[in-house]
């Protein structure tokens, strides 16, 4: 198997068209989801929302949120 560099340098040599149709088929496969990190999601979206409903964790309102970064 090619090392990173390798595939790097080869990379670098595509022709402008072709280095974009590279681009866009990595970009293609970060797009897949990942079961096992979809599921550790759900997990961890519920688990903050319980510990919000039984007042374990506060919330900021978006527009105050959106205020202090605006600062």
């Amino acid at each position: 198997m090619e090392t990173l560099e390798q595939l790097t340098e080869k990379a670098a040599a595509l022709k402008p068209a072709e280095k974009l149709i590279l681009i866009e088929a990595i970009l293609s496969t970060l797009d897949a989801i990942d079961p096992q990190i979809e599921t550790e999601w759900i997990n961890e979206s519920e688990a903050r929302y319980s510990a919000y409903l039984n007042g374990e964790l506060q919330a900021t309102d978006h527009d105050e949120v959106m205020k202090r970064l605006r600062k």
